[in-house]
């Protein structure tokens, strides 16, 4: 009977709030979850569970609304990104108080990028805001984190889904939540647009004419790119790694900052966990593992 989890959490902006929802499912389902290693919203998710804070993080992300979250963005001048992030953290420290990463319920690790150079950083020990404010500075979105030799930004610039760090135990299934899926089809939106696209990012000219030319922002270009990037890095590492189980989440589920979409994107993820246990062998532990 194999009860125990260890449980990989990928990349990918507001799509990570899924992952409370996959969270939830397994231990529904009574796994116990006996490690966590994390990137970007991955890694924030996973750290505030295995601090023991994810119900009150959970309870403040369904505060949030559309004007609350644009709020939260302390928006800077700086060259090196045009958000800093301190109101957000700020916020969430309030919650948790001082954590240090050894000293945790659960075993985490963190995973950032030192871009100076150019390999990953893996936090298992430290303080738990710190690792987590470097793994999730999306290059020229947040602010790098400068530390004596280092420029520490988000960690799925090398490691979207860190199945790589997960030393594989007898006694435990290895769990991947994949946030960078394949994208849900227009018919199955609840909100689908009038116009067919190729994905979510063109935004076509309504012109009364005729005219397939995309407009696209700066900051769609940029960040569709970094999220087709993880997608397919993604893809190379679940290959790689075979966990025992991938739950995936769309990649066009919802926008880098939607997380005044929590509520949506906490059922997503359970759904989205139902459905990849259905599909592999092993059924929840409630009906039996072999």
């Amino acid at each position: 009977m194999k009860k125990k989890v260890q449980l990989v959490l990928g990349s990918g902006g507001a799509r990570g709030i899924a992952h409370i929802g996959v969270i939830e499912g397994l231990e529904k389902d009574g796994y116990e979850i006996c490690e966590v290693v994390g990137c970007s919203m991955g890694a924030v998710v996973g750290g505030l569970y295995c601090a023991g804070f994810l119900g009150a993080y959970k309870d403040w992300l369904k505060t949030l609304t559309r004007s609350n979250v644009f709020s939260l963005l302390d928006f800077t001048l700086n060259s090196r990104g045009f958000v800093k992030g301190e109101k957000i953290w700020n916020l969430i420290a309030k919650i948790t108080g001082d954590q240090q990463i050894e000293n945790l319920k659960i075993p985490f690790t963190a995973v950032a990028t030192d871009m100076l150079h150019m390999e990953e950083v893996h936090y298992r020990s430290g303080n738990l805001f710190t690792a987590l404010r470097s793994t999730i500075s999306i290059p020229g979105v947040f602010t790098p984190v400068l530390a004596e030799d280092s420029i520490l930004v988000d960690g799925g610039v090398l490691n979207p889904l860190p199945l790589s760090l997960i030393q594989k135990r007898e006694d435990t299934l290895v769990v991947a939540v994949n946030i960078n899926g394949r994208n849900i089809p227009i018919s199955d939106q609840k909100e689908a647009p009038k116009e067919k696209s190729k994905s979510w990012l063109y935004k076509y000219w309504n012109s009364g004419v005729k005219n397939t030319t995309p407009k696209i922002s700066l900051f769609d270009l940029m960040n569709t790119s970094y999220d087709f990037t993880q997608d397919r890095l993604a893809q190379l590492t679940i290959a790689h790694y075979q966990p025992d189980l991938v739950v995936e989440i769309p990649r066009n589920s919802c926008g880098t900052f939607d997380f005044h979409k929590s509520n949506q994107l906490i059922e997503m993820g359970e759904k989205a966990y139902d459905k990849a246990m259905a599909l592999i062998d092993h059924p929840p532990i409630k009906k039996s593992i072999t």
